[in-house]
């Protein structure tokens, strides 16, 4: 297997993972009798677990290693979900929640992103880097896809076996914990052409990069703070409380739109080579934030789920263009500071959010962190259209947008 054939295999049993965790984390602690304000709290601390390896991995991974970074961060995900998938107490859940970089937005944009961006550049050409980028997200939101299957599980262990709703729950995040295995084992087989070999110079960045991360990555946090508002885990606890579903219908559900998800990317790839990526991130994102809005207000669950659904194939259009563009406007030496900048005020911004949402659903009504959180990702792309359509990357440069 190639470097990227390695990455592609790695990213999608992490995703699959995360997908899995992240439509049944609200679904378990409910089960677990915490209030929406503790889900909030326990789903915040493990994004900020998260934004705190995504750190540590662009300050240090270059140094330490790529190779060895991912596979230290796969361990620290199993056996964090292990500790996570046996407690019962808040504080430990919380903890353990926070040390497994338990990932309650149902999507993966942790440390190991960071890393496998910086990488997977070197692999394709400027042509080609929106492409492999679009793959790289597709095999993502597949194993999302499969992962809202997978969280199924538990109501077919229920149904099979003699099995509590504890019990099955706890299994399945027994299935978590081997996905990462899984994963540490892919890891091992990457070759030395993965690392950067600027080594600890790969942190110097140019004046000219360092304002355009500062843009940027202003920006992008924005935009995650709205989406932490509207995680996978606070999604399916809204439609668990609002419409009485439980796993064996939201699961189906996040696995098909997790497919609307995967094939949106290839589309974005597409749209991105005709009116350029800045134009794709923008006019794509608008639209899936006033569809969200319809999903608060939704009379039923069919129409609740068809309007998401529709939601979900533009939603994730700016991912693969966004960080094609991001990996375009720097250097190769840069790229991996970059991709952490980018990356780590996503998820600082994500982790923020739950509990807010928690709260205001506790307090307000459990439509209003998507009514909140749909308006903010509108201001992001009205400001981000502002601040990029006049820098385009490098291959849009060459021909006309």
């Amino acid at each position: 297997m190639s470097d990227r054939d390695i990455l592609f295999a790695a990213t999608f049993l992490r995703a699959l993972a995360t997908g899995t965790v992240g439509v049944l984390l609200g679904i378990y602690l409910a089960r677990l009798e915490f209030d929406p304000a503790r889900i909030g709290y326990v789903i915040g601390a493990g994004l900020l677990g998260g934004a705190l390896a995504a750190v540590v991995a662009t300050l240090s991974a270059d140094r330490l290693g790529r190779r060895t970074s991912l596979l230290l961060l796969a361990l620290l995900s199993a056996l964090g979900g292990a500790a996570f998938a046996v407690a019962a107490d808040p504080f430990v859940v919380g903890a353990t929640a926070f040390l497994g970089m338990v990932n309650g937005m149902g999507r993966d944009r942790g440390a190991a992103l960071i890393i496998e961006q910086a990488i997977l550049p070197a692999t394709a050409g400027d042509a080609r880097r929106t492409t492999v980028f679009a793959w790289y997200n597709v095999l993502q939101d597949l194993g999302h896809a499969l992962g809202g299957l997978l969280a199924g599980l538990p109501a077919l262990l229920r149904q099979v076996g003699d099995i509590g709703e504890l019990p099955s729950l706890r299994l399945t995040l027994g299935v978590y914990v081997l996905l990462f295995l899984l994963t540490a084992a892919l890891y091992l087989k990457l070759s030395p052409a993965v690392e950067n070999g600027a080594g600890a110079a790969a942190c110097r960045i140019t004046p000219e990069t360092r304002r355009r991360l500062w843009t940027i990555g202003s920006l992008f946090a924005l935009d995650s703070l709205a989406g932490g508002f509207m995680t996978t885990a606070m999604l399916s606890f809204f439609f668990y409380k609002t419409f009485g579903v439980g796993e064996s219908a939201i699961g189906p559900l996040f696995f098909l739109a997790r497919l609307a998800n995967a094939l949106s990317h290839l589309a974005a790839a597409w749209l991105a080579r005709r009116i350029g990526l800045v134009n794709t991130m923008v006019f794509t994102h608008i639209p899936s934030s006033l569809l969200m809005v319809t999903v608060a207000w939704a009379p039923s669950f069919p129409v609740a789920a068809l309007l998401f659904l529709l939601r979900e194939g533009l939603v994730e259009m700016d991912v693969p263009t966004r960080q094609s563009y991001v990996m375009g406007m720097v250097r190769p030496e840069e790229r991996t500071i970059a991709s952490g900048v980018t990356n780590i005020v996503r998820v600082g911004a994500w982790a923020v959010a739950p509990s807010f949402a928690g709260l205001f659903m506790q307090s307000l009504s459990l439509a209003t962190p998507l009514v909140i959180g749909s308006g903010m990702k509108i201001a992001y792309d009205v400001l981000l259209y502002a601040a990029c359509r006049r820098n385009p990357p490098p291959e849009e440069r060459r021909r006309p947008v």
